[in-house]
């Protein structure tokens, strides 16, 4: 593991000099305190508003409803950076239409579930990282994924997730072609992880993309609709073409930065 220092601030050591009188001119004591008394009469107050901007330590408070009732996993606090190593997926036009059809039919069955708005299968857990350790992590990334070779996967399996919290569930298409790749990327992101004492991945990882998520822990209630749900994306026109993906490039997003890794 790199063992980083850095300031959080700079330090700068001043010491005060006496000004020395000019040559000829002899400054007598009750002059030098007449002098101070006249100085400090002349301060100016400082305003209240400017005072009160020190009166209490910062306070970020997270709101729920700004996030549609996603509680987050972990506090925020300044300088730490939500970080996310994945696979990126583009979805074709007819790839949303056959989550929308999944979505409708759970609908039905009282299950609303909220489609994602980007896709991708997750290669690390969303870890926090100290804004200086970014460019140190980011290059220890870049390193290990020069030598990997694209490849395509293929995500159709119907798998219904949560998160360590239960406070969301998630519906997913399992990778069923293509996870020995992942696997072997994953194993460099676990020693980038290790290296900064971060959490590594899921010890039986299932490579996946999450399609649509809900709050709470409704695992048991869609899984009773998991098969419906499969036998939906089977019969699905041109699935095996829109469930295939290429992988070309690894990413790190971290807080609104996104860094890319081209494969060979």
């Amino acid at each position: 593991m790199f063992l980083v220092n850095y300031s959080s601030s700079e330090e700068e050591d001043e010491e005060d000099e006496e000004e020395e009188p000019r040559p000829g001119v002899r400054v007598g004591v009750g002059a030098a305190a007449a002098c101070s008394e006249e100085v400090k009469s002349q301060r100016l107050p400082i305003p209240e508003s400017v005072m009160g901007m020190f009166s209490q330590s910062e306070e970020h408070l997270d709101d729920s409803s700004k996030h549609d009732g996603r509680i987050r996993s972990f506090q925020h606090q300044r300088g730490n950076w939500s970080t996310l190593v994945y696979v990126e997926y583009y979805p074709e036009e007819e790839f949303v239409e056959l989550i929308d059809l999944l979505l409708t039919h759970l609908q039905a069955h009282k299950l609303p579930m909220t489609r994602v708005t980007e896709f991708h299968v997750s290669l690390s857990q969303t870890v926090v990282l100290r804004h200086h350790w970014i460019s140190i992590f980011v290059e220890s990334l870049k390193e290990k994924m020069t030598f990997f070779d694209r490849f395509y996967c293929v995500s159709d399996k119907v798998k219904i997730y949560a998160n360590e919290e239960k406070t969301r569930t998630f519906l997913g298409l399992e990778v069923s072609a293509g996870s020995n790749y992942l696997l072997e990327l994953l194993k460099e992101v676990d020693k980038s992880m290790e290296e900064f004492n971060l959490k590594t991945y899921h010890k039986s990882p299932s490579f996946h993309i999450s399609v649509a998520w809900c709050l709470g822990d409704l695992t048991a209630e869609l899984e009773k609709h998991q098969h419906e749900l499969q036998d939906m994306v089977d019969k699905f026109e041109n699935s095996a073409r829109i469930l295939q993906h290429y992988a070309d490039q690894v990413r790190c997003k971290t807080g609104n930065k996104v860094f890319s890794f081209s494969l060979r």
